[in-house]
């Protein structure tokens, strides 16, 4: 007879196997919030599934997962809002609960949608998040939006097309497009390329009444919101950090270097998504596509 003090071998193993895979899930999670992949709000939204990630999450560790707060500010707030540090975002009571939202919100807020926005759409976010394959499927299924072609001094990737995914063009002839101000933005990314958004065919469809969408970089994002104030900006980001991570690796355009070069940007464009009207998480590229068609209105 078994002894039921001690549970069969295999059962253990399970036990162990799933107390790995929810601390694997908790430490995504945490990088996530540290990289600002996902917001602390969506963490606290998620927490109310029982058995999540989010709700198995200390909320000590929620706190110092967060940008900027540390061990001692982490404990002053938990004083401040009478949290047991032993709670776990599942466990919050709803007092507690509305007063860590009021505190995120006050300190972090999220983006909110502008009104008055136009048909200028611009999609940007971080490197290997997907911008060019979610643009390409929205040409693909609205052949009524105008799908901006950028210019880049970058040389072609393998099946990459002139004209169709990039003008690529050499430093003199981008000069010239500067100097002619035949540019609504440009940009040198990564400390090496430059890109560029040819102007006239984007003021020619917007003067149809057509949308445009323009796919670029952070950078190029901030010149046209300041070009055109009323254009709608929507940050495209990455299920979690680790995916950006296997994105990128998985890509195999870029060398070692080169690859942790454009990770450490990631995060700096990641912490800028708070300037976007809208966020868009690309984990399916059909549903992200629409999202953003979605968006446009």
């Amino acid at each position: 007879m078994a002894d039921s003090t001690h549970p069969p071998e295999v059962d253990r193993v399970a036990a162990s196997r799933k107390a790995i895979a929810a601390r694997r899930a908790r430490a995504s999670l945490k990088r996530d919030v540290s990289t600002r992949v996902v917001t602390p709000q969506e963490v606290l939204r998620r927490s109310e599934e029982p058995g999540s990630a989010a709700a198995t999450l200390r909320v000590t560790e929620f706190l110092t997962s967060i940008p900027a707060i540390g061990e001692s500010k982490r404990d002053r707030i938990l004083e401040a809002l009478q949290i047991s540090p032993v709670k776990r975002l599942g466990g919050l009571g709803v007092r507690q609960r509305r007063d860590l939202q009021a505190f995120l919100d006050a300190r972090l807020p999220e983006p909110q949608p502008r009104p008055g926005r136009s048909r200028l759409l611009v999609l940007a976010g971080p490197t290997a998040v997907g911008k060019g394959t979610v643009a390409a499927r929205i040409a693909a299924d609205h052949p009524e939006i105008l799908l901006s072609v950028s210019a880049t001094t970058r040389a072609p990737r393998p099946g990459e097309v002139d004209g169709v995914h990039y003008r690529f063009v050499d430093d003199a002839e981008f000069d010239r497009l500067i100097a002619d101000g035949e540019l609504l933005e440009h940009a040198t990314v990564h400390n090496s390329y430059r890109y560029g958004t040819p102007r006239g065919p984007i003021e020619e469809a917007l003067a149809q009444g057509r949308t445009v969408l323009l796919e670029i970089d952070l950078q190029g994002a901030r010149q046209v919101r300041a070009a055109d104030p009323s254009a709608t900006l929507v940050f495209l980001l990455p299920p979690s950090w680790d995916e950006l991570v296997n994105r990128l690796v998985g890509r195999g355009t870029e060398g070692p270097q080169e690859r942790a070069r454009r990770l450490k940007t990631a995060k700096v464009e990641l912490a800028a998504q708070g300037e976007f009207d809208f966020r868009v998480v690309n984990d399916d590229v059909a549903r992200a596509a629409q999202e953003v068609i979605d968006v446009a209105g």
